[in-house]
């Protein structure tokens, strides 16, 4: 077998083990989640899982990762400024996450339990959220501007929005209940980008 081989067949029992893992989680909770019971879902050896992941922890970093890498697919269009790029990429989180049912239970499981392995996949999610928010090194925030800072209020936000849609269908007497209604939300975050970014912006040049 060459090497070549052996890369793709690794590869593609990862991307297996990860299905289901992912179903599993999304069937049982965190309470029916564990190395045997995702082997079983996978059908493959359980050491393969310790061998690809390091077991349950390793599988949870690796379902949070693969959420964030889902919710920030790459933009359509090259950015040209640090603006457009968080625009492109926050939008495409609010659609995803809106789209992922997986992602919006996690969410909710984060606010309403500490096990460690919800921390661990919470913790493994934002880090590459926020990675991807910060993937472009040509592109800065403006100067005097706490970047991540005011991406994770958006996305903190984001989150909340569409969580509570699904639970209640509203959130702040403002409804959420049809896509029209997430017209209105798309906009008014472009309006919270777009003036963070350019107060920011402004600010710079009257300071040269």
């Amino acid at each position: 077998m060459t090497e070549q081989r052996q890369t793709r067949d690794r590869a593609r029992t990862e991307a297996t083990i990860l299905a289901a893992a992912e179903v599993q989680l999304a069937q049982t909770g965190f309470k029916g989640f564990g190395v045997n019971a995702v082997a079983r879902a996978a059908g493959c050896d359980k050491q393969l899982i310790y061998r690809y992941f390091g077991g349950a922890e390793g599988l949870a970093d690796a379902i949070g990762r693969q959420i964030a890498t889902r919710a920030t697919d790459t933009p359509a269009t090259s950015p040209a400024t640090y603006l457009d790029f968080v625009e492109q990429t926050l939008l495409n989180y609010l659609e995803s996450f809106r789209r992922d049912p997986l992602a919006r239970q996690i969410a909710a499981w984060e606010l309403a339990d500490n096990s460690p392995l919800i921390e661990r996949l919470a913790t493994a999610r934002n880090a590459a959220l926020m990675r991807q928010l910060e993937a472009n090194p040509q592109l800065q925030p403006p100067l005097g501007i706490d970047g991540p800072a005011i991406n994770a209020l958006l996305l903190g936000a984001i989150q909340q929005m569409v969580l509570s849609a699904s639970q209640r269908g509203h959130f702040a007497a403002v409804p959420l209940n049809e896509d029209r209604n997430w017209i209105r939300i798309r906009l008014a975050l472009r309006t919270l980008i777009r003036g963070a970014y350019r107060v920011g912006r402004a600010a710079e040049g009257e300071g040269r």
